[in-house]
């Protein structure tokens, strides 16, 4: 089922309800289609996993619509950073920041201490957040080794029935978001 990003709010408590019992979404993000869940869903994390056929130590990103929906999965020390790190968002820069014990393997990745994390440049994925009242996992839309969907025919082409298709037309980036390891300073990708 697909619709456009501004959803109805019948779309939109559909896609809440299909998130909570472990559903996948699909949206537009700054460069491609993103494929997410909720990231305290270990259900749905590893269908994101399996769908996407990606091996189970890389750690998968987190997108929010503010500061306030990623802070419960990161160390309660970075509150006083909140200011530096907030004067990075919006924008296609992932932060990987030292997550809180809590989160689940599967989200962080096997043995990592820190998690992905952005607020990101493109509005309607902010949006997106915003209305579910919670942050999202936001891997690239495709199986691992694929090219990245761009849009809604090719989510439709490559895992039909097996998410939910909030549609729209993506930023247009041709590059993914940058990764900066915030410790170090250090630019990943």
């Amino acid at each position: 089922m697909t619709h456009p990003i501004r959803p109805s709010g019948f779309f939109l408590h559909r896609l809440r309800a299909h998130l909570q019992r472990g559903g996948l979404v699909a949206y537009p993000t700054e460069g491609s289609y993103g494929l997410g869940c909720l990231p305290q869903q270990a259900m749905g994390l590893r269908r994101v996993i399996a769908v996407k056929k990606r091996p189970q130590y890389k750690g998968l990103i987190v997108i929010g619509a503010h500061w306030d929906q990623l802070a419960p999965l990161l160390q309660p020390q970075l509150a006083h950073e909140r200011m530096a790190l907030m004067a990075q968002w919006p924008a296609p820069k992932t932060l990987l920041l030292p997550v809180r014990d809590c989160v689940l393997p599967l989200l962080r990745g096997r043995a990592r201490t820190t998690l992905a994390v952005r607020v990101p440049g493109f509005e309607p994925a902010r949006f997106l957040c915003q209305v579910m009242g919670s942050a999202l996992v936001s891997t690239s839309c495709n199986r691992a080794g694929k090219r990245p969907c761009r849009s809604e025919r090719e989510v439709c082409r490559q895992f039909g029935r097996q998410v939910m298709v909030v549609g729209g037309r993506t930023g247009g980036r041709k590059q993914p978001s940058q990764i900066i390891d915030w410790a170090s300073g250090k630019r990943l990708r």
